[in-house]
């Protein structure tokens, strides 16, 4: 559909074109070919015209069938004939095939087709060999619309020998892929210094719209832009008198296979005279101090290529200066202006039409006010939330009436206008007053603006917010507890106290925000109630008081309750009639027991709370080096007394040897022989089996209960 839109608009009427089925267009005596009729818009609309050698024929479908040589071709209502296609229907015994459409470039499939079977093929073009093949296809690569002609030879194998078989010679029906571009201008007649669009204008047939093309452009033999692009336009964005000459482009598919190029145009770039010629002095309104500089612009509203400015002043013969440019503008600058300086001035524009005078401009002398000084004051040394705050801004030099504006980080707060000396500007301060501030002062000459002068409020600490982490209101002894206090409000650095039952337990500064914390191991005593202050210089602030409850022994009674092994009796008794039960003992730490796992337990006095003073980090304590727990390894074994219900577990201690024994933490036994506990425990049938492994899931204390320790002379474990 749009390649018919754009023919359209070229003025071209778009053609038909023919599909074969089967597609050569050579076939032998009785065969039938289906041709197909389309047009741009596929499948074609309304009546199709169908003509054999030039005759109408009287068929008004989109496919007819034919067998008759000739020219074939057909049109529908939105287009114009289609190409003529020569058909062949041979009684030849050999015959070529090339199939149809081919156009420029492509490769092409020839086929050499005898009625009966053939050994060796041989393909002629223009009567010369070109190719031998057992096969009966033969591929040319890129074919061209000359292309030459091309038959075949065949043999064939019979009883009495071989004979040859030669087709006629065919024509390959090439058509064109595209035709020669056209090359055209938006505008056509550019005027100079404004853009042009070249556009290189071509199409594909439909049968090849996948075919990818690209194009390039050329003013005389130079290549325009940069170079080859799938773009088939080039926007040049300034055309100027010395760009006029001839244009041309080409197009090619991105294989290389088919180029062309199309015709020169000729561009003509029109220039326009300058007009409108205006001066401007900078500063403005013409009025300076002695010893600035005078900034002169001379500019022009129309013309283009290259113009030629000039200054001057009145009543002088020499211009002030020249200059010679491709631009509508041009400045020349009067470096320290003297009183002499003073008068009228005009400039002059001429792009070889001849030149043109601006108006007349007085330049005038004025002192420009000079850069302004900013103060801040505050009621006392530190500007505080609530505090009124005045800013003074003063230039010392500069002709009246001054124009003083006030800024907060680029912001402007507002403006004051006075005949001589200072403004003044006040607000009352909030958190966000602190930044930057500076002011700017203005006689019409030129604004000059202050060094900036910071400012930092201070904002005075909120009630803190004091958490635990983990949270909650209940913790066990020995956790370690997060202390955490955090001001939501307040100009850091912020000093945090911490505080246990109003009892300082240490401090922590803030320097950045964000609130502090403090590590601390818990014990019974811990229970009560926690706070935390923060200060900043502006007075200190209390948090709530949060209410802790710590259960679990105090510090001084320290206990370890040792579990009961039951999984090996319970295996034992699957395999055995007699069970064998493990022992459970308790002890305290304070007798320098063992706990189940056989890591060694410790008596308060071994044990040391971590130190922690207030100038140390709290949340890094330091412990004392617990014992080394193979020395205190216990030795067990089970006795079994035969047909009495009790089992008894003997365990033994290890006695330190004399190296370790003044260094051990333990309490040692005061007799040198092994002391020997027995446990005494009831012994478990094997119709009790279901019953102990019920048992195997009950508490450790309950398990505890089931045994005592019986105390043993050393005699006993002989027996």
């Amino acid at each position: 559909m749009f390649l018919w839109l754009l023919l359209l608009i070229l003025g071209v009427t778009p053609k038909a074109f023919l599909l074969l089925n089967p597609p050569w267009s050579t076939n032998f005596k009785n065969d039938r070919v289906t041709l197909t009729c389309r047009d741009s818009l596929s499948p074609a609309q309304g009546d199709i015209s169908w003509y054999h050698n030039d005759h109408l024929l009287d068929n008004k479908s989109e496919e007819i069938q034919i067998h008759k040589t000739g020219y074939y071709k057909c049109k529908t209502r939105r287009s114009s004939p289609s190409d003529p296609v020569h058909m062949d229907f041979l009684p030849d015994r050999l015959i070529i095939q090339a199939p149809h459409p081919v156009f420029e470039g492509d490769d092409v499939v020839l086929r050499c087709q005898g009625r009966e079977a053939t050994s060796e093929t041989v393909l002629y073009k223009n009567k010369k060999e070109i190719r031998k093949s057992y096969i009966s296809n033969f591929t040319l690569n890129s074919v061209s619309r000359d292309n030459g002609k091309y038959h075949c030879t065949a043999s064939r194998k019979h009883f009495w020998g071989i004979t040859r078989d030669i087709s006629k010679p065919l024509t390959i029906q090439v058509q064109e892929l595209f035709p020669p571009p056209v090359l055209t201008a938006r505008p056509s007649q550019p005027i100079e210094g404004r853009p042009v669009t070249l556009k290189c204008e071509t199409w594909l047939p439909p049968q090849r719209s996948y075919i990818q093309l690209q194009f390039c452009f050329f003013r005389e033999d130079q290549a325009l832009g940069s170079g080859w692009s799938s773009s088939p336009e080039l926007n040049l964005p300034t055309m100027w008198s010395e760009n006029s000459g001839s244009y041309w482009c080409q197009a090619e598919t991105v294989t290389h296979h088919v180029r062309k190029r199309s015709l020169r145009s000729q561009i003509h770039v029109q220039r326009v005279p300058v007009s409108d010629v205006n001066l401007e002095i900078q500063p403005p309104e013409g009025q300076l101090i002695e010893g600035e500089n005078l900034l002169l612009i001379c500019s022009v509203a129309n013309g283009t290529g290259t113009v030629t400015f000039s200054w001057h002043r009145e009543g002088t013969v020499r211009s002030l200066g020249t200059k010679t440019q491709r631009s509508l503008s041009a400045e020349l600058q009067i470096l320290t202006v003297k009183e002499h300086d003073a008068g009228r001035y005009y400039c002059a524009a001429d792009n070889i039409h001849g030149p043109i005078l601006s108006e007349l401009i007085r330049v005038t002398l004025r002192i420009p006010v000079s850069r302004p000084v900013l103060t801040l004051r505050a009621p006392g040394a530190q500007a505080v939330v609530g505090d009124v705050m005045e800013l003074h801004c003063e230039a010392r030099r500069g002709s009246p009436p001054i124009l003083y504006r006030f800024y907060h980080d680029g912001v402007s707060l507002g403006s004051s206008s006075v005949p001589s000396g200072k403004a003044f500007f006040k607000f009352s301060l909030t958190a966000e007053h602190s930044g930057n501030y500076s002011c700017e002062a203005d006689n019409g000459l030129g604004v000059q603006l202050s060094d900036r002068v910071t400012l930092s409020v201070t904002v005075p600490v909120s009630h803190p917010v004091f958490t635990f982490h983990p949270a909650g209101v209940q913790a066990i002894a020995g956790d370690v507890l997060e202390l955490r206090c955090e001001a939501q409000r307040g100009s850091p650095p912020i000093l945090y106290w911490f505080y246990h039952k109003n009892v300082t337990l240490g401090s922590i500064s803030d320097p950045f925000g964000g609130g502090a914390s403090f590590n601390l191991t818990l014990m019974a005593e811990h229970s009560g109630n926690f706070s935390c202050g923060a200060d900043n210089g502006l007075g200190v602030q209390r948090s709530e008081m949060v209410t802790l409850s710590v259960t679990g022994p105090s510090s001084n009674k320290i206990t370890l309750i040792t579990e009961g092994v039951t999984a090996g009796l319970l295996s034992i008794l699957g395999l055995a009639a007699t069970a064998a039960l493990v022992c459970y003992f308790r002890t305290q730490r304070n007798s320098g027991g063992l706990s189940t796992t056989g890591t060694p337990s410790y008596s308060p006095r071994e044990f040391k709370e971590p130190s922690r003073t207030s100038n140390t980090d709290p949340q890094e304590p330091t412990y004392s080096e617990p014992p080394d727990p193979m020395e205190q390894q216990p030795v067990y074994s089970n006795v079994d007394l035969g047909e009495s219900d009790l089992v008894y577990s003997q365990i033994c201690s290890i006695q330190d040897t004399k190296e370790n024994s003044a260094n051990s933490p333990k309490k040692h036994w005061e007799d040198k022989e092994p002391a020997v506990i027995y446990s005494e425990l009831k012994k478990a049938h094997l119709d009790d089996s279901a019953g102990l492994a019920i048992n195997q899931d009950r508490d450790l204390e309950d398990a505890a209960e089931n045994y005592e320790n019986v105390p043993c002379a050393l005699s006993a474990i002989d027996h």
